[in-house]
């Protein structure tokens, strides 16, 4: 008989469900007594996802972004460092890795500040004008005889007034040239004091200080050709003059001295300075008038001071400079820098040098090679040019402050001794042991600024021929009438294609019992 099935009773389900559950009230399991949840008002709550009010969204955003976040280490922080630096160096590390275009350039230094980037574009215009070199002749304007001019490094025996007149000493003998009209006058002779040592005009350019080898000063006037007064001091010949600008001169002497005198009282002697221990042959005053420069054969440079003078004793000197190796005669005041001195040295120094005289310092040296012999500043230019001895006599033109030497002069075969200015700043004189004086324009012409722009070639040629000062007819006489013999000037014409090119003079011996016009071609005739 087969088996009936049959569904338990309640009883026996609670009597299961009270054995696991003890102590507890029974009920009925919340899975089973639990219903679905109707839609209630106010409640977005979804099936699957439980009710998002009771949850703490910060916390757990901030559980989810750390859930596999590993705590950082000083030392993980130092390896992370050290492999940016080795694998990308450039930008501390902080540069693309993938760049496929190039760094863009810099900014232009000065971008930010426009004003300085506007005043630093076109610095250098194309269509501005280069300064050329002016064109210097390399062949002297004009040369005279000068028979009988000592040759003799510690002398002075050459000054240009400021009236345009100058003065050279051959001999016993002073001789006057008017470089207007040619003109020769003889000044004086002096005998057995002789022969004259040193000459320098006054400022005024009427009077003249003549130095003689009797330790003797004579003041003479040009114009009436008389000896003024004579001053006395020294005990050996006066090799050194200079005026201050004013009434004083001041002399310096073989023996070690310098003094000076203001001329216009009886007294004359207002000062005198000692300390060079052998000849002074080189005496400057500044334009100003208050310091004076003096150099001597003891190789010493000295700058006085006017200020200081008394006649109650030697003198101090405001600076000593012992910087050259031989005599220091080349002196000259800078024109356009108050306190700026220059000063040549003799055969064993060969520079050139140039001083602070506030300071006493030497601000520039050059050694040019050959023995300093004169120096002269340009009256228009920052230029300055020297005279030279063995072994090329020359005329060297300098550029300051640079130095660069602009041009070389030659055609003296001896040492070039001593330099003249001409009062308009543009040619210079220059004497030499070969017994003559030469005029080269070494500073420029004063007629450059006025000839046009455009001039026709034989404008140009004829006024070549047509100024006084190369005329091939010119006659001056270097002696007295008196003498046996007298002087005239011969020209030498060269063609030449430039008309620029200049003159060349020289002197000729004549005959005064029968003078003839002496042929500008031909050879030199003697009594």
């Amino acid at each position: 008989m087969a088996k009936v099935l049959q569904t338990p009773t309640k009883s026996v389900l609670q009597s299961r469900w009270s054995e696991r559950l003890p102590l507890r009230e029974q009920s009925s399991p919340d899975f089973l007594s639990r219903k679905t949840p109707r839609n209630t008002p106010g409640c977005n709550n979804d099936r699957f996802i439980p009710a998002r009010k009771n949850v703490d969204m910060d916390l757990a955003t901030l559980l989810l972004a750390k859930e596999n976040s590993v705590a950082a280490s000083p030392k993980n922080e130092e390896y992370k460092k050290q492999l940016a630096g080795n694998m990308l160096r450039e930008n501390d590390g902080n540069s693309r890795i993938l760049s496929f275009s190039s760094k863009p350039p810099p900014p232009p230094e000065g971008f930010e500040n426009p004003r300085k980037a506007l005043y630093t574009q076109n610095v250098t215009s194309p269509v501005k004008s280069k300064k050329m070199f002016r064109h210097i002749p390399q062949a002297p304007e004009r040369t005279l005889d000068a028979p009988e001019l000592l040759d003799d490094y510690y002398l002075n025996l050459l000054d240009w007034s400021s009236t345009n007149i100058v003065a050279i000493a051959l001999g016993n003998t002073v001789y006057l040239w008017d470089a207007s009209t040619s003109s020769i006058e003889e000044l004086m002779t002096v005998g057995d004091e002789g022969p004259v040592t040193s000459v320098c005009w006054a400022p005024d350019g009427q009077y003249i200080a003549v130095g003689l080898n009797n330790a003797d000063v004579q003041l003479w006037d040009s114009q009436s050709l008389r000896q003024v007064r004579s001053l006395k001091g020294h005990s050996a010949r006066v090799g050194a003059l200079a005026w201050n600008g004013g009434p004083i001169l001041s002399t310096g002497g073989r023996d070690n001295s310098i003094i000076n005198h203001d001329v216009r009282i009886r007294e004359h002697i207002t000062s005198r300075m000692i300390a060079h221990e052998q000849e002074v042959c080189g005496l400057k005053w500044a334009p100003g008038g208050q310091r004076l420069a003096s150099g001597g054969n003891d190789n010493l440079l000295h700058i006085w001071d006017i200020a200081a003078g008394s006649t109650q004793g030697p003198t101090p000197y405001l600076h000593r400079m012992d910087d050259h190796q031989a005599a220091v005669k080349a002196l000259a005041w800078c024109p356009f820098q108050a306190n700026l001195l220059a000063s040549g040295g003799g055969t064993a120094d060969r520079c050139i040098k140039f001083w602070n005289t506030s300071t006493g310092a030497c601000v520039n040296s050059i050694d040019t090679q050959s023995q300093v012999c004169a120096l002269q500043w340009s009256k228009h230019e920052k230029e300055i040019v020297s005279s030279h001895g063995f072994s090329q006599n020359q005329l060297c033109l300098w550029k300051y402050p640079s130095m660069v030497k602009m041009t070389e002069l030659t055609g003296h075969t001896s040492r070039v001794l001593h330099l003249a200015q001409s009062p308009d700043g543009y040619t210079v004189a220059s004497a030499a042991g070969d017994e003559t004086l030469r005029f080269w324009q070494v500073f420029g012409s004063p007629d450059v600024a006025k000839v046009p722009a455009k001039v026709k070639l034989t404008d140009s040629r004829s006024a070549l021929h047509s100024r006084n000062i190369r005329s091939p007819r010119d006659r001056v006489n270097l002696h007295r009438q008196t003498a046996s013999y007298a002087f005239c000037i011969r020209y030498d014409h060269r063609p030449s294609v430039d008309p620029n090119t200049t003159l060349e003079g020289k002197i000729t011996t004549i005959n005064p019992e029968n003078p003839g016009i002496v042929d500008p071609f031909c050879k030199t005739s003697s009594k």
